[in-house]
């Protein structure tokens, strides 16, 4: 923090503050309302905390300026994020209300869609804005991951932790980070799987259905992946015109389906 020496930076650490304090209030809401076990306090407190250090990191990083509105409704969304996660942490040893768990989580999948007209109508698009939004629906997607996996399996795993595997193959080979085209087939896949976890999540189905559903989601997001690693690889040599590939932007990590959408988008503007 010592890299703070201006009125701005002050201000945007203050922004970031006021996000860890509101996931403590909300926290203490749930423990008040649901009586929020030590498993689910610690994690929600840890999530809380790595999202204000890691945010932090890059805000001073990237040298922005001002946080911006359409950040503002991320981080509102990580918010709920952390609030979902304590809950999923919590019900290893008892379940939470399905309706708070599916509120929160339903709210937090609705705002995906606002920060980023948020910030196309307010001019406010950054990479940092894309990278912060990506991450929140990624870590989303794999915590809903685990608790659907609690009554289906570990197979339904395999859906959250896709895009992690993605980014950890890439460093391994840089190919991986090339910029996709652009998919509507892909911004669908990617949009369903929190859906179709919501969904199975919630109960409202029987387990055969609910087992179809996240089998179709797990499906399809493995089509979208190979599809796109298979287009990656035919053209790793034409992409960077030696057949060697540089490393890419910090800001920018290619990674197909769980991100896939807000990857389009933030070439084009911001997610």
């Amino acid at each position: 923090m010592a890299l703070i020496n201006t009125y701005d930076g002050r201000l945007l650490l203050s922004e970031t503050t006021v996000g860890a304090g509101a996931q403590v209030l909300l926290l203490a809401f749930l423990g008040t309302a649901i009586g929020l076990g030590p498993a689910g306090w610690l994690t929600g407190l840890a999530f809380g905390l790595a999202t204000w250090a890691v945010l932090n990191r890059a805000l001073l990083r990237t040298r922005t300026r001002t946080f911006g509105p359409a950040n503002r409704v991320t981080l509102g969304r990580a918010i709920l994020v952390g609030a979902v996660t304590a809950l999923v942490a919590d019900s290893f040893q008892s379940s939470p209300p399905v309706s708070l768990f599916v509120g929160l989580t339903a709210v937090a999948l609705i705002l995906d869609g606002v920060d980023g007209k948020v910030a196309r109508k307010t001019g406010t698009s950054t990479a940092l804005g894309a990278r912060f939004d990506m991450e929140v629906d990624a870590f989303l997607i794999l915590v809903l991951s685990v608790y659907v996996s609690m009554s289906l399996g570990p197979w339904v795993l395999l859906i959250g932790l896709m895009r992690y595997v993605f980014v950890a193959a890439a460093k391994a080979l840089p190919w991986l980070n090339g910029s996709l085209p652009h998919s509507m087939a892909r911004k669908t896949v990617a949009a369903v799987q929190g859906v179709f976890l919501l969904v199975a999540a919630s109960g409202l189905l029987p387990y055969t259905a609910t087992f179809a559903l996240v089998a179709l989601a797990l499906g399809s997001l493995l089509w979208s992946f190979g599809r796109d690693i298979a287009w990656l690889f035919r053209t790793r040599e034409e992409r960077t015109g030696t057949g060697s590939v540089s490393e890419p932007e910090p800001m920018h990590v290619a990674v197909p389906v769980v991100a896939a959408a807000e990857r389009r988008e933030a070439e084009l503007v911001r997610s």
